[in-house]
């Protein structure tokens, strides 16, 4: 299973884990000050096993993942702390010719926004074989055909006729099919999705959703799931780690965090989402605003908006506790969010 270690665990060696992020911290240098975007993040992930990122944008979930693919912009980034394993090899410590054999192969990433990550002047198959070229050392010929292959298998209508496309000609949701045919090109063991759903009507989604668990199915690979949204990743994730303001505020398996949140902020993010049963009534939303990087709060980052509020939650900042074995919250008061006593 998928182990999501708080952050007062040891080293994380020794797990067994695929890949482990281990107090990660990771700073953005401004004119205006230093925003720490990443603040101690640890979580890990096995084969074959699912681990879902939530938190609204500026929590920190895309440059923790920009950070694991070696992609982060340095400068104004800079990795202050931590380590990120992959099979217990620290990918920080390596040089980057090295680590450009591991990203793709070991690690592969579909981002965001597909429109923007592929090339507009080259056909998707050009860009897909390009793998095979590069990392492979395939023929021009070749490498069509396994392009070809690819888009067969991510379900993309009469790949064969479509290999020469543009990405300006295809829709949102076969773009982003193009997309996860680049990231398992070359079968990584590790695979993370940046909101791979975004901008997508609901059916297509669906589909996208469906997809990835086969793919994810087949290979046995680790598959990282960074979303804001709490209702495609129900189904499909082993556990879920929510972030806020650059931390890991909540772990726990899916189902027991659906039913019993116990951090004020995913508490929140679950009331928030509509339901049938609700119709009529006014949809709730967290108060507030999420935190400004450059001049986080004191203490706990979320008690501006936290209907839990009291004094200490000023003055100190909680620990991730661990509730029990498989879950942990950086709550204080993590007990009166379970049993719904707000102040």
């Amino acid at each position: 299973m998928i182990e999501v270690l708080p952050e007062s665990a040891g080293s994380g060696t020794g797990s067994g884990a695929l890949l482990e992020v281990e107090n990660l911290h990771v700073e953005f240098h401004t004119r205006t000050g230093v925003a720490k975007a990443v603040n101690g993040v640890t979580y890990s992930v096995d084969a074959g096993e699912t681990l879902a990122v939530l938190g609204e944008s500026g929590s920190g979930k895309s440059v923790t993942a920009q950070t694991i693919m070696g992609i982060l912009d340095i400068p104004p980034g800079k990795i202050a702390g931590g380590a990120i394993r992959f099979r217990g090899v620290d990918l920080l410590k390596l040089p980057e010719d090295e680590r450009r054999k591991i990203r793709g192969e070991g690690i592969a990433m579909i981002f965001q926004d597909a429109l923007s990550a592929l090339n507009p002047v080259f056909p998707v198959g050009w860009q897909i074989a390009e793998m095979f070229r590069i990392h492979r050392g395939m023929s021009r010929a070749d490498a069509k055909k396994k392009a070809i292959e690819l888009m067969d298998r991510v379900r993309i209508p009469a790949a064969k006729d479509r290999v020469n496309d543009f990405p300006h000609q295809f829709s949102g949701g076969m773009r982003q099919r193009i997309m996860i045919a680049m990231s398992i090109a070359l079968d990584p063991e590790v695979l993370i999705a940046d909101e791979p759903t975004t901008a997508l009507d609901v059916t297509v989604q669906a589909q996208i959703m469906e997809l990835l668990a086969e793919l994810q199915r087949d290979s046995n690979m680790g598959l990282i799931l960074i979303t804001h949204d709490l209702g495609v990743v129900a189904d499909v994730a082993d556990k879920i780690a929510v972030m806020y303001g650059g931390r890991i505020v909540e772990n726990a398996p899916v189902h027991e965090l659906y039913r019993n949140p116990t951090h004020p902020y995913t508490k929140g993010l679950l009331e928030s989402i509509p339901r049938v049963d609700l119709k009529g009534q006014e949809l709730y939303a967290i108060k507030g605003m999420p935190p400004n990087l450059l001049q986080m709060p004191t203490g706990c980052a979320f008690h501006p908006r936290c209907p839990y509020k009291q004094e200490k939650c000023v003055s100190e900042v909680p620990p991730l506790h661990t509730i029990s074995g498989t879950r942990s919250s950086a709550c204080h008061f993590w007990r009166e969010v379970l049993d719904g006593d707000a102040q």
